[in-house]
């Protein structure tokens, strides 16, 4: 599927789209998400952007990478920023371009491929009259169901115990190549959107080594089960922001010791507020550094570049942006 194809769809509605995320009723209960997720499909809907990425991908450690950097880059000094994409991979136009976003207030992104070239289902599609094949398929059961059942497959071949090895790959290399970013910037900071919001939480984390190296779920390290005697790493980053998360846990937060900030998206379906605020309540009572910011009546995905119709989603994304790079600037 060509990439000017994947530029129609909201980055992340293929997640918003389903009953599958953790914590969701199941399909056979009536689909929780199901007025949720049409409204995210309409309101959320970017047209073709007459933008192109200027970044390029290339490879560290033998894993995919988008790069993007600032133009006067290395003749002025840049910091390191991991920007980690919600389900639509790297390959996303409109994950390229947030990343040329940030290149462009000065940072050097790396923008990994998480998912070994594995995106989620319903990221990549056939052009067409997405809104009428959408609803319809809101009627058809035995399609939700499949789409349902292809989400849970990808979430359990995606869980933190795969993609944190390869982000810990990607970092080793990074950090010797451009070390004079990372020291620019006293560390590496990171972006996390949906499912990436997850793992740029763990990676803000001081854990098991055992969880960075794949051997044991983060939620299941973080919630205390962990061996006696067990060398413990981390934080990988230096300070952290979430936007619009999606499959985090209240055990998540347990390990963070680097700032966080959370950009949500108020009573999202996909990170629901219970969690969240249970979250940031943790943070608070431990002395970490967090700051949240809450949007209504925007879909799950807002943040992320695209040319969207409604003017309170248009005005909603380009605050979110300035927001994040004054936290990020301001850490």
């Amino acid at each position: 599927m060509a990439d000017d194809e994947l530029a129609t769809r909201a980055p992340e509605s293929d997640l918003a789209e389903q009953s599958a995320i953790p914590g969701d009723s199941a399909v056979d209960q009536g689909p929780s998400l199901g007025e949720e997720s049409a409204q995210i499909h309409e309101a959320g809907q970017p047209t073709s952007s007459s933008q192109t990425p200027t970044g390029e991908i290339t490879k560290f450690n033998d894993i995919d990478c988008y790069i993007t950097k600032p133009a006067d880059y290395p003749h002025a000094p840049s910091k390191l920023l991991l920007f980690l994409t919600g389900g639509t991979g790297i390959h996303a136009p409109a994950n390229k371009l947030q990343a040329d976003a940030y290149a462009e207030q000065g940072y050097l992104v790396i923008m990994p491929d998480q998912f070994n070239n594995d995106a989620a289902p319903n990221s990549v599609f056939a052009a067409g009259d997405d809104k009428t094949s959408f609803l319809e398929s809101l009627k058809l059961r035995a399609a939700e169901v499949a789409k349902s059942f292809r989400l849970d497959m990808w979430l359990a071949r995606h869980t933190p115990s795969s993609v944190l090895p390869r982000l810990m790959k990607v970092l080793q290399a990074v950090k010797d190549e451009f070390a004079d970013a990372v020291q620019a910037g006293g560390g590496v900071y990171c972006v996390g959107v949906s499912v990436g919001g997850r793992h740029a939480l763990l990676l803000a984390s001081e854990l098991g080594a055992d969880v960075f190296e794949g051997q044991k779920e983060g939620s299941e390290e973080a919630a205390g089960k962990v061996e006696e005697g067990m060398v413990r790493r981390g934080p990988a980053v230096k300070a952290a922001v979430i936007l619009h998360g999606a499959t985090i846990e209240r055990e998540d937060f347990t390990g963070v010791k680097s700032p966080i900030g959370l950009l949500s998206v108020n009573e999202d379906p996909l990170f629901s507020d219970e969690v969240r605020q249970a979250g940031i309540k943790s943070l608070k009572e431990k002395g970490v550094d967090v700051q949240e910011w809450t949007y209504p009546g925007v879909p799950h995905g807002f943040a992320v570049v695209g040319e969207y119709q409604d003017e309170t989603i248009k005005q909603a994304q380009k605050q979110a942006f300035e927001v994040v790079l004054d936290w990020l600037k301001a850490h």
